[in-house]
């Protein structure tokens, strides 16, 4: 007898999503309104917007491109197009329409779906031979259809291409196939069984902020509708503190730099309130720096528990809500002092590292054994160790099957099965990797000395609570220099630079700065989509304040 193969994440997704039936998975904040979307009315959109493909006779495996900011019906256009046998390039909407453009002729998508008429006209400008465009209002107004429409998508089949960030040059496409993603769902949601234990019976709450054109936060939204989550998507910033208290998550997605500024919050909020609260706070800082230490005192023990009594559940409740279990983290390096700072408010903060190529997962934290510093084991079914210059390398059921239409540019990461990260770390005794910096972004002095800049750069943002980057440069010279953005003056910068000077050899260094108020940003084209330094355009475009950074110390 023939067994049946078994169903791959897209069927199982729509299983999840038709057992849900009136429950709500899907929450929508906009202009201060929710707007709820439950299980069957979730499926009547992919409906609606599956005929809409099929009226307009667009041939399975053509590519279909997703412009749209994040909302229910950006959910309900990926399902319905993946149904359809479409791969699905979602792209950022805050991204500039020249690059989007690059992008799209690249893989030449069959359709444009556009959430507004501003993204529609914004890409027409920059391409007036762009394929035809559709915006939501009309592809959701298009009729139901009481047919059954099944789902044939094969485990080999490509459902995506997701640009990287190219933060050294054209972004690539990443193919993710159909086989990619039903393992890893399955490895998130039972990391997932773990933190939350079986604690609710009503589905996980999960708050979401991140744009679903990245592939770490598109893995969190198919996860939550395999697990039949309620997932609150925030559509407007600057109401982000607000809605992530109202929605109340067990927990939600984040990249550093928010963590990173709800952590410089809370210290300047409790700094203007003063009094015994910020006497208690501050105690409580030093003491759990002992903990961390092994180097504990009894009065430590005391000011801690105090602090866990009388401070703590105060700020955990101001900053996100009463019911959060963890925080999860991703995309970039997250700070040490940063991811301790939770874990003493007794908030976990999970990591996982990955790249698109690695549909977005390579590692994640146990929540029973959270390591500060390490991003986790390998998850199940993946192997990782490192390579020449110690570089990580991983193969399994994860790795992307190519980029979209280079076979050399595959062939130069992926070598019998193990692709090539581009990062550099190391694994301790237990399988927890950390992850030590960009190869690509390894500094060469002139004396020879290679310096990976990350970890400098992260202890200098720490001690300056204005700035919001630091960058390194210095190729081929005698010495380190840095570039500093934000609110910063001379004399903090240099406190901090002789700060971390003192804990590095000669030749790591920093002896000059350069600081610059307006921080780098995806408008001004110095960060990726996904907020990563573009660190090559960012020294061309400061090369004549970089050049005089050598030529004071070479005059003095």
């Amino acid at each position: 007898m023939v067994q049946s193969p078994e169903p791959g994440f897209l069927q199982d997704v729509f299983a999840q999503i038709e057992a849900a039936g009136k429950a709500v998975l899907l929450r929508e904040i906009r202009d201060g309104q929710i707007i709820s979307a439950t299980g069957f009315e979730l499926l009547e959109m992919v409906g609606r917007a599956r005929v809409f493909l099929r009226e307009n006779e667009i041939p399975k495996t053509s590519r279909c491109a997703l412009l749209a900011h994040n909302s229910i019906r950006w959910v309900a256009m990926d399902l319905a197009a993946m149904a359809e046998g479409l791969i699905v390039v979602p792209l950022y909407a805050r991204q500039a329409a020249s690059e989007l453009v690059t992008m799209m002729k690249d893989c030449t998508p069959a359709l444009i779906c556009c959430g507004d008429a501003l993204l529609s006209d914004d890409v027409v400008r920059h391409w007036p031979a762009a394929p035809p465009q559709y915006l939501f209002d009309d592809i959701f107004s298009s009729p139901l259809n009481s047919a059954e429409m099944p789902i044939t998508v094969a485990p080999p089949d490509a459902v995506t291409i997701i640009y990287t960030s190219g933060t050294s040059g054209e972004a690539k496409g990443v193919v993710l196939n159909s086989a990619n993603i039903t393992h890893m769902l399955r490895c998130t949601s039972a990391r997932l069984d773990v933190l939350m234990n079986h604690s609710r019976t009503d589905g996980d709450r999960v708050f979401h902020y991140l744009p679903f054109c990245f592939a770490g936060s598109w893995i969190m939204l198919l996860t939550c509708l395999r697990r039949r989550s309620v997932l609150t998507v925030n559509t407007d910033l600057s109401r982000l503190a607000h809605e992530m208290r109202e929605s109340a998550p067990d927990y939600f997605l984040n990249v550093p730099a928010l963590l990173e500024r709800m952590r410089k919050a809370v210290d300047e909020q409790l700094s203007k309130t003063g009094g015994i609260a910020l006497a208690i706070y501050q105690r409580a800082k030093t003491s759990y720096g002992r903990q961390r230490d092994r180097g504990m005192r009894l009065s430590d023990r005391l000011c801690l528990a105090c602090a866990k009594l009388l401070v703590f559940p105060t700020i955990r409740k101001k900053m996100i809500g009463a019911n959060l279990k963890a925080l999860i983290c991703g995309s970039a390096p997250l700070n040490i002092e940063t991811q301790s700072f939770f874990m003493m408010l007794g908030i976990p903060v999970l990591q996982v590292y990955g790249l698109t190529e690695t549909t977005a997962i390579c590692t994640m934290d146990d929540p029973r054994r959270v390591e500060p510093g390490r991003v986790g084991p390998a998850i199940p079914g993946v192997e990782m160790k490192l390579g020449e210059n110690d570089e990580i390398i991983v193969r399994g059921a994860n790795i992307f099957p190519g980029y979209w239409d280079r076979p050399q540019e595959t062939a130069r990461v992926v070598t019998d099965g193990w692709f090539h990260t581009g990062d550099q770390g190391e694994v301790n005794e237990e399988g927890n990797w950390r992850v030590t910096g960009r190869i690509k972004n390894l500094i060469v002095l002139g004396s020879g000395h290679n310096i990976a800049p990350e970890p400098i750069e992260e202890k200098c943002l720490h001690l300056l609570s204005g700035a919001q980057q630091v960058v390194l440069v210095g190729n081929g010279r005698g010495y380190l220099s840095a570039i500093v953005t934000g609110k910063v003056t001379r004399p903090e910068a240099q406190v901090a630079l002789d700060t971390v000077n003192a804990q590095l050899p000669h030749y790591k260094q920093i002896r000059q700065f350069y600081i610059q108020q307006d921080p780098f940003s995806i408008e001004n084209g110095l960060l990726t989509a996904n907020g990563k330094l573009k660190r090559d355009l960012i020294a061309a475009r400061l090369g004549p304040e970089i050049e005089a950074m050598y030529a004071v110390k070479q005059a003095s």
